[in-house]
């Protein structure tokens, strides 16, 4: 199912791919397995939720170059690392850079399956905001273009009159278009259609 979690372990010691991976499954969870980053890139992946699981020192890429490569990829899944090294510098940079986790190894199974169960939970919450998104831009898409000019301009923190004058509009006609606007993005409030604006980052037409 394409709802299904897959946390995605990347270590290149076969015995520990082996080990999480025998781990996640008796809890019940997919799993997906590569021996280096490149094998990870080269697979295709489809649009799933999930998690990355891997170690920070790998041949070809350090696991935070990997990192780097991933958000300007625009894959977010979240990353969990683990090493074999007392690294605290290189564990500051992972977390600062988004990393849910960074387990020095050996690790106790609840350690890593604690990290693993908040990476997933990051992943989700991360996909509800990027779905409300979606429909916030599909409610947008459905405004006139004077309507998206008084949203702006309302947003901007400009009152009706204000915005009448700027429109060359009457106060009333700018009334009915924000409530329009208002009833087709769903916003109950003012200040409700004003965040929807912030997160759309709606801006007022230069000049307008």
């Amino acid at each position: 199912m394409a709802d299904t979690p897959i946390v995605h372990i990347i270590d290149d010691d076969a015995s520990l791919r082996g080990a999480l991976d025998s781990l996640f499954r008796s809890t019940g969870q997919a799993t997906r397995l590569y021996e280096s980053v490149a094998g990870f890139m080269d697979a295709p992946r489809p649009d799933a939720p999930g998690c990355l699981v891997l170690d920070v020192r790998m041949p070809g890429m350090s696991g935070l170059e990997f990192q780097q490569k991933l958000e300007e990829l625009g894959i977010r899944l979240p990353v969990v690392f683990m090493t074999g090294h007392g690294d605290i510098p290189m564990s500051v940079r992972a977390m600062k850079a988004g990393a849910v986790d960074f387990l020095a190894k050996p690790f106790r199974d609840q350690e890593m399956l604690d990290a693993v169960a908040t990476a997933l939970e990051k992943d989700r919450a991360q996909r509800a905001e990027g779905g409300k998104l979606d429909t916030l831009k599909r409610a947008y898409s459905t405004l006139s273009p004077r309507e998206r000019q008084v949203m702006a301009l309302v947003a901007a923190g400009k009152m009706n009159k204000q915005v009448a004058g700027d429109l060359s509009l009457s106060e009333i006609t700018v009334k009915i278009h924000r409530g329009a606007a208002m009833r087709k993005m769903g916003a109950k409030t003012l200040a409700d259609l004003v965040r929807m604006a912030e997160l759309l980052e709606v801006r007022p037409e230069s000049g307008g």
